[in-house]
């Protein structure tokens, strides 16, 4: 009787611990799609908690509606996410878009402009220029660069500057 009661309790330490989520994750994904892969937040207000539950203390709030993150992992209803810099927390799974999103990353040189071509081409023209930071939708990768459409500008942006996409990753 009494390992019986033990192997309840650990049983119960495992879920209340977030165990549950390690198994979901290792017997597949409960949307049935990829992980990882990049999505945006649908809304201006997101809270994002310390564990996959309403239960679970909100550890910050984005405030800024299609920032591009990473689903890192699926529990039920909830992703856990990871932004540009690498913090790491649940979401709720309808505060999610799947429109595909992108923030031009840092570079070493942080005064850098990052230059829009007409053309995914280095040698084609420039249409714009975009500071660290600028969020974009993405509406195409292809052969190493993207085409981003945001406030002033649409073209073609080298995807390895971008991130919210994946290194040799087809986006249409």
């Amino acid at each position: 009787m009494m390992t019986v009661l033990v192997r309840i309790m650990a049983g119960l330490i495992f879920v209340l611990s977030g165990g549950a989520a390690c198994a979901a994750e290792a017997a597949g994904t409960a949307s049935g799609l990829p992980v990882p892969r990049f999505v945006s937040l649908k809304s201006d207000k997101v809270n994002v908690r310390a564990g996959p539950t309403k239960d679970h203390d909100v550890a910050w709030v984005y405030n800024r509606s299609a920032l591009p993150v990473e689903v890192t992992a699926e529990f039920e209803n909830w992703r856990r996410i990871r932004d540009w810099e690498g913090a790491e927390g649940w979401v709720y799974h309808s505060l999610l878009s799947g429109k595909r999103t992108a923030l031009v990353a840092p570079s070493k040189n942080k005064d850098e402009l990052l230059p829009v071509r007409y053309q995914p081409d280095a040698a084609s023209a420039v249409t714009a220029q975009l500071q660290h930071g600028v969020l974009a939708s993405v509406k195409r990768c292809q052969n190493g660069w993207c085409r981003l459409v945001g406030e002033g500008f649409d073209g073609w942006i080298e995807e390895g500057r971008l991130w919210g996409v994946y290194p040799g990753e087809k986006v249409e």
